[in-house]
């Protein structure tokens, strides 16, 4: 079995930036450079046959490149407690749209629609129960921002899980078309949407 999801890995230089801003909240999990991601489909457990099915139907997507930054701090809350702490992707239409194909493309190989609603995101940390409050954090980097950058690739992306947390690997990276969704400079405001388990995460 293969524990697959789909996402877009941030360049270097900005995985460093949001590295920068991680540590000061008591029993919160951060994650490592390696683990840092867009998530557009998480897709759980696959046996081979399938994941092989996956993986060559996702060449069919068809997307060109497109900036998008990074802006804001949120958090997913479960029974009233956070779960984890995440930053906001800028403009997020573009994501959703490329969010959609790789859906429809899932669904030809028998990869059921996910219900839940799609809000384009960089996990950062995650909580067990005993965590620190989030208050200072927030306060402190709510403001947190980088400017647009070009994504010009997704991946599908498998995930190990050993005793030191989830290790992700690379299996296919899926180039995009040449020229630009929209212009950089399109960047506007961000505003935390509602904390919510319904969130795709």
């Amino acid at each position: 079995m293969h524990r697959l999801f789909v996402g877009i890995e941030p360049p270097s230089d900005v995985k460093d930036a949001v590295m920068d801003i991680m540590g000061g909240i008591i029993g919160a999990r951060w994650q490592d450079e390696d683990q840092l991601h867009i998530t557009l489909r998480f897709l759980g457990e696959r046996p081979a046959r399938e994941a092989n099915d996956i993986a060559e139907c996702l060449s069919y997507v068809s997307a060109r490149s497109a900036a998008m930054g990074l802006e804001g701090i949120g958090q997913f809350d479960r029974k009233g407690r956070p779960e984890s702490l995440w930053v906001g992707v800028r403009p997020a239409d573009d994501v959703r749209r490329l969010q959609k194909k790789v859906s429809r493309a899932l669904e030809g190989v028998g990869v059921r629609p996910d219900s839940r609603a799609y809000l384009p995101h960089l996990t950062i940390a995650r909580f067990s129960r005993g965590a620190g409050p989030l208050d200072h954090f927030m306060a402190q980097h709510g403001g947190f921002r980088i400017p647009p950058f070009m994504v010009s690739d997704f991946c599908l992306f498998e995930s190990h899980l050993t005793q030191e947390g989830a290790v992700y690997s690379i299996v296919e990276r899926y180039e995009f078309a040449q020229g630009s969704l929209f212009d950089p400079g399109d960047y506007d405001g961000f505003v935390p949407p509602r904390s919510a388990e319904e969130w795709v995460q």
